[in-house]
């Protein structure tokens, strides 16, 4: 399926998926590194690089958990220029005291959010894409 930009088709199609496990946002330091196959994300800073990991790997590596997460995956297939996705789930989120750090793929959107909200933040989203279906009913 081909990448979809039209806002009302990706809040339809969000279909977003709960990752098991318990991830942590963490800095790398001077010369450490991290297997790629254990990364969820990265990010070259001018502090250092940043990291998305699986809490053990952390633990196992020694780093210190910045944050601790749930990550969600919006399965819907987004693309890279479509305007206006985070904003609607970012709000959805906000209005319900929940936030939330973002990472774009190339083909989802990845959202982590304190992990003892993240039940709460899927349901914020199950019900955007609910609401979305419902507007588009009347």
């Amino acid at each position: 399926m081909p990448p979809i930009s039209d806002l009302a088709t990706l809040l339809r199609s969000l279909q977003p998926e709960l990752h098991e496990g318990i991830f942590v946002f963490a800095t790398l330091g001077p010369g450490q590194q991290v297997d790629l196959a254990e990364l969820v994300a990265m990010v070259r800073e001018p502090e250092g690089v940043s990291v998305v990991v699986a809490e053990q790997v952390a633990r196992r590596l020694g780093l210190n958990a910045m944050f601790r997460c749930g990550w969600i995956t919006l399965t819907v297939n987004s693309d890279l220029q479509a305007v206006g996705l985070t904003a609607a789930f970012s709000t959805a989120l906000g209005h319900a005291g929940i936030s939330c750090n973002v990472v774009a793929g190339a083909n989802h959107d990845h959202i982590f959010v304190p992990i003892e909200r993240a039940a709460e933040a899927m349901a914020v989203l199950q019900r955007l894409q609910q609401t979305d279906l419902a507007q588009e009913a009347r």
